[in-house]
């Protein structure tokens, strides 16, 4: 791949993004558009036996990708050190990683567990403030963190279960990171997608109800597809997102507008 034209919005850019599972991955969606608009970038799958799955899209992007459980003690530290010694800096990075207990996602909200609760929020959420801990201190001249949520955050929508609640929380922290790391220069936002067919999302009880409902009450009547939530995260991690921070922002065919 050549991108050497200088007019790339992230030409120039270093970035780490989080979460390459397969090519539906929304990871690999933001790590490819990236990669077109010029960055340099680091991905990460879950962990060494995904590495096999992932390896044709490290290939196909020419970037690294090394595992990372943040479940696991030091890996996310890990991580990092390898990110930066990669690309000597950074300048964006976005957090596309989720997980919940299978019976938990599946089970009543009041029906969960502390154990699996706190797991979700660990994986889905924390992480997200302890990742922007260690790469803050790499972006000496600013730069921005991007997460991925969902409507039911917001909404109480059927079979999205505990992931409602972890994901409200991931957007308050949006709000307080934006807060915290304003004064550095750096960009804080959640991207908040439509359903879209994902590893991750299949883990959701009648996921194909969810898509069909949405394909009906959006204005568009139709999903988003992964070029269209990369793009907006492209944007977001480039200088002509310079003034926004601390939002939520959808792109889900206007779902979130219709009641």
């Amino acid at each position: 791949m050549n991108f050497s034209v200088s007019t790339l919005p992230l030409a120039g850019k270093k970035g780490l993004i989080l979460g390459l599972a397969n090519e539906h991955s929304i990871a690999y969606g933001c790590a490819r558009m990236a990669r077109f608009h010029g960055a340099d970038v680091v991905g990460t799958c879950l962990n060494e036996k995904a590495l096999r799955f992932v390896q044709p899209l490290s290939q196909e992007l020419d970037i690294p990708i090394y595992p990372c459980d943040v479940e696991q003690p030091g890996e996310l530290e890990k991580l990092v050190e390898r990110a930066v010694a990669q690309l000597g800096q950074l300048d964006f990075v976005i957090h596309s990683i989720a997980w919940a207990p299978l019976a938990e996602l599946h089970g009543q909200v009041i029906d969960s567990s502390s154990i699996g609760f706190s797991r979700a929020m660990e994986v889905s959420c924390h992480s997200f403030a302890h990742l922007a801990k260690l790469c803050a201190p790499h972006m000496s001249h600013g730069g921005s963190f991007v997460t991925m949520t969902y409507l039911g955050a917001a909404e109480a929508v059927p079979h999205y279960g505990l992931m409602g609640p972890v994901k409200a929380a991931l957007e308050s922290l949006v709000r307080y990171m934006a807060l915290e790391l304003g004064p550095k220069g750096i960009r804080v936002h959640a991207v908040s997608p439509g359903p879209i067919l994902t590893r991750a999302a299949s883990g959701i009880d009648q996921f194909d109800e969810l898509m069909t409902k949405a394909i009906a009450k959006s204005p568009l009547g139709r999903l988003v597809t992964l070029d269209e939530i990369a793009q907006l995260a492209a944007f977001l991690c480039s200088d002509a997102a310079s003034g926004m921070t601390g939002q939520t922002i959808y792109v889900d065919a206007g779902c979130h507008a219709v009641a």
